[in-house]
C-alpha cells in the first residue's frame, strides 16, 4: 500500500511538472536557452527524476509540434483561516472545474475565496535562494550574489536566504553555479510583506488547507503569509 500510495505521489508530481513545461514552452518556444521559463521547469523536472523523453514529449505539445492540452495559467486569490492572506496558482485546462473545486476546498476547511487584488498586495514578487548555514558563510554570499544583483542576503534560525529582483533571477543563479555554491532551492516565489501568527487550533487548520490545496492536481504552488511559533509546531508535529 506505502508502495502504491509513493507511486501515485510520484506520478502526481510528474503531471505538475508536465503542464509548467508545457505551458511554459507555448509562451517562450522550445528552446531552453532563451526561455528562462522553460529552463527552471526543466530544471525542477530533472530534480524529480523525470525521464528526458518526457521532458521533450511535454515541450512538443507546448510548442504544437505533438497534440496536447490547452492549459490556462491563473492565479487565486483566498483567505484561509485566521485572515490569512493566500495565493493559488494553478494551470488548467477547465477553468470553470478548477475554481469550483478550490473554493469548496477553501470553503472546507475554513477559508474562502477573495476578489482579485484583495491579497496580492500582501505579496512581492521576488527571487529566493534558500542555503544551509553550515555549507555557505554570510560572507560568500555577500561576495558572489550581491554582485551579481542580489537585494539582499537575510538569516533564518537554519538558513540564509538570498533575494533577488525576478529580473536578476538568472544573472544570480549563474553567478552562484559558477561560484560552485549549493542552494537547497532556487525560484521566484511571492513573498509575504508581512506575516499572522497562528494560534494552535488556526495554525492546524492552516496546514490543513494548505496540504490540500497542494495535493490538488491543477495547483502549482500556494503561498500564505502564515507564521507559526516553535513550541506550536511541536505540539502540533508531536
Amino acid at each position: 500500500r506505502k508502495k502504491g500510495a509513493a507511486d501515485a505521489k510520484r506520478g502526481q508530481v510528474f503531471t505538475k511538472l508536465i503542464k509548467a513545461i508545457s505551458v511554459a514552452a507555448k509562451m517562450g518556444g522550445g528552446d531552453i536557452n532563451s526561455n528562462a521559463r522553460l529552463r527552471k521547469a526543466v530544471d525542477d523536472a530533472k530534480a524529480q527524476s523525470m525521464p528526458a523523453d518526457n521532458i521533450q514529449r511535454a515541450i512538443k505539445k507546448g510548442t504544437g509540434e505533438l497534440e496536447g492540452v490547452n492549459y490556462e495559467d491563473i492565479t487565486y486569490e483566498a483567505y484561509g483561516p485566521a485572515g490569512v492572506a493566500v495565493m493559488i496558482e494553478v494551470l488548467t485546462d477547465n477553468k470553470n472545474r478548477t475554481v469550483a473545486e478550490i473554493r469548496h476546498i477553501l470553503g472546507k476547511h475554513n477559508g474562502n475565496m477573495g476578489e482579485s487584488g484583495s491579497v496580492a498586495w500582501v505579496f512581492q514578487k521576488k527571487g529566493l535562494f534558500t542555503f544551509d548555514k553550515t555549507q555557505v558563510s554570510e560572507d560568500q554570499l555577500m561576495e558572489v550574489a550581491l554582485e551579481a544583483g542580489a537585494d539582499d542576503v537575510k538569516e533564518g534560525k537554519d538558513e540564509r536566504e538570498v533575494l533577488c529582483d525576478p529580473a536578476a533571477y538568472e544573472a544570480v543563479k549563474a553567478a552562484l553555479d559558477k561560484a560552485k555554491i549549493v542552494y537547497l532551492s532556487s525560484d521566484v516565489s511571492l513573498i509575504p510583506q508581512n506575516f499572522i501568527q497562528l494560534s494552535e487550533n488556526d495554525a492546524e487548520k492552516m496546514l490543513k488547507l494548505m496540504e490540500v490545496l497542494e495535493e490538488h492536481e491543477d495547483v502549482q504552488k500556494v503561498y500564505a503569509n502564515f507564521d507559526i511559533a516553535d513550541e506550536i509546531m511541536e505540539k502540533i508535529a508531536g
